[in-house]
């Protein structure tokens, strides 16, 4: 963070210095734009196994979705078989950080 005295902001920047005072180039906001490609969207199972780096971690997600009730045994069990016999990108690309937002525009 910068430390500047009113008097020195003023010497580096007297422009700004004058819009700030004199209330000049104020900009009124009249709308906001957002993407709602993805409003109520609730991820799948896919997609949080697309997040994982490793099988432990796929492993993981699969025995917490079933014990959460989010998925069947059944299916869980599909997914532990196409994990050992496919590995952990057979879901798909890794979804990285701030992927929706990313997909959203952000």
């Amino acid at each position: 963070m910068v430390d500047l005295d009113r008097e020195e902001f003023k010497r580096k920047y007297p422009n700004l210095a004058r819009e700030l005072e004199e209330g000049v180039a104020k900009v009124q906001i009249d709308s906001v734009q957002r993407s709602d490609n993805f409003r109520g969207y609730t991820p799948t199972p896919i997609d949080y196994l697309r997040r994982c780096d490793t099988e432990e971690q796929a492993i993981q997600t699969i025995e917490y979705l079933e014990a959460r009730k989010e998925i069947t045994r059944e299916y869980a069990e599909e997914l532990r078989k196409q994990l050992k016999e496919k590995g952990v990108r057979s879901f798909g690309p890794k979804k990285e950080e701030a992927h929706y937002l990313k997909q959203a525009g952000y």
